[in-house]
């Protein structure tokens, strides 16, 4: 077995990859700990250290991966994914570069790409971006045709909220997300009552319609892409037809059919003379 095959097996590992997942915990956790300027202050050196060692841990890592998967490396987007959050990490965080340093919580990140499941999770969202870009094209028209009926409406009883068409749009975006909303509505109904039609429909249309739409298109993209994932049996027999164990049984018995045939072709003459 050559070098890159051992790597490659090391790379592919199990421990290996949970190796992974905990020094990203550990890192996340580090990360949240450097917040805090009491233990910055006690701990700062060791802080340091540990996210050094974290860090070279990681480009030995990546540099493993690519040594092991040469081209292939390059044909995943996940690996794209790590390498760019690791060459992030590597920049300097001095100087007019300082403000880089707070990129290094990117790193938490990489627990999208190490556990299977968040990817499935995130593939299913990339899958949903067609069908949420058209609700959200819905939604802008909802929230511009409400803001115009608004502002026409409620400007002179609570230009606070209705002045404008812009404050109107940021106004109807916060009822559209819960905050706030009673108060805003109260204040126009003390001298428009007729107006909670208004605010009733809109919330109706916006919360209750509008934004369920996108948990709809997300879910139905996550159950795509869970169906779309092949189950385990099905790598179990790809391997089996396709892996180098099968194919050194196939030649086995394809020499022990030579053997036989052989074999029988030698006992037919025999035969033949007694």
């Amino acid at each position: 077995m050559s070098v890159r095959e051992r790597v490659q097996r090391v790379v592919s590992a199990p421990w290996f990859q949970r190796g992974v997942i905990a020094l990203i915990l550990v890192n996340a956790v580090l990360l949240g700990a450097e917040t805090s300027p009491r233990l910055v202050a006690a701990h700062g050196e060791l802080m340091r250290a540990l996210d050094l060692a974290i860090l070279g841990v990681f480009v030995l890592e990546i540099s493993l991966r690519v040594y092991a998967h040469r081209r292939d490396f390059f044909r995943d987007p996940w690996s794209w994914f790590d390498l760019l959050i690791v060459l992030v990490a590597l920049l300097p965080s001095s100087g007019p570069l300082s403000v880089l340093r707070v990129l290094r919580v990117l790193r938490v990140l990489r627990l999208l790409s190490a556990v299977p499941s968040l990817r499935h999770v995130v593939g299913g969202l990339f899958k949903a971006l067609p069908g949420m870009a058209s609700i959200s094209i819905l939604v802008g028209l909802l929230l511009y045709v409400a803001a115009v009926m608004a502002t026409t409406l409620f400007r002179a009883t609570a230009p606070q909220h209705f002045g404008d068409l812009a404050t109107s749009l940021f106004t109807l975006f916060q009822i559209m997300t819960g905050d706030s909303w009673g108060s805003i509505a109260r204040t126009v109904m003390e001298e428009q009552p007729a107006a909670a039609v208004f605010f009733v429909l809109y919330i109706l249309a916006s919360t209750f319609i509008a934004l369920n739409l996108f948990i709809a298109v997300a879910v139905e993209a996550l159950e795509h892409e869970q169906d779309d994932e092949p189950s385990s049996s099905d790598d179990a027999d790809a391997a089996g037809d396709d892996g180098p164990d099968n194919a050194a049984i196939m030649a086995e018995l394809r020499a022990l059919r030579a053997e036989l045939a052989e074999l029988r072709g030698a006992r037919a003459p025999a035969a033949e003379d007694a």
